[in-house]
């Protein structure tokens, strides 16, 4: 097992970046999930050239791309981004997870955003992350819930997915609200 630095970890997961080296366990998890994903997230290209452009707009100072590794085996179990930050007065962003075919129901997704939350909090310096669920999205919504987001209204024809405009709730979780389901991330030096 090759050793890998995480920005953050909890008892089962690490936290790290995305980066290019993940085309390939990235697309084979994507080819594998199709069929659970396609109904939530539409369509999308595994090509390389898709790959890069989804790295390029982590270069931005808007998004942040991170997975949800195995601390064992440092294989990833899931995604998550935080898109459209703003600053300012608003400190906020957007997030969006996935979680895989072949390990969804285990808890790893619920460890690893509780993780990438507190990192927005904390390093990033964000106030505010917002999630958008699809209403019959059960496991998100739940998620999101265990979590300690708060359903705060309903968006119509919010996202275009598959070939038509879908309805999202939206769930908002704030720095500095109390969440005692929190898992106590363990801060990493480079060094690991």
């Amino acid at each position: 097992m090759a050793m890998t630095s995480y920005l953050l970890q909890g008892p089962r997961v690490g936290v790290r970046h995305v980066c290019r080296q993940d085309y390939r366990e990235l697309t084979a998890l994507a080819e594998e999930s199709a069929e659970m994903l396609a109904r939530w997230l539409g369509a999308r290209e595994n090509t390389a050239e898709a790959f890069e452009d989804y790295l390029a707009r982590f270069e931005q100072p808007t998004h942040e791309g991170f997975v949800v590794c195995l601390r064992t085996t440092g294989a990833i179990v899931g995604g998550v981004n935080i898109n459209n930050i703003l600053r300012g007065a608003l400190q906020s962003g957007t997030l969006g997870y996935t979680a895989y075919a072949s390990t969804a129901g285990r808890g790893y997704m619920s460890e690893g955003l509780r993780l990438v939350v507190e990192h927005a909090f904390t390093e990033l310096g964000l106030h505010r992350l917002e999630a958008n669920i699809q209403p019959d999205n059960t496991a998100s919504l739940n998620l999101a819930k265990r979590l300690g987001f708060r359903r705060e209204g309903y968006s119509a024809a919010f996202q275009f997915i598959n070939g038509e405009w879908r309805d999202h709730e939206r769930w908002a979780i704030t720095a500095g609200i109390p969440n005692t389901a929190a898992v106590q991330p363990t801060r990493l030096n480079k060094s690991g």
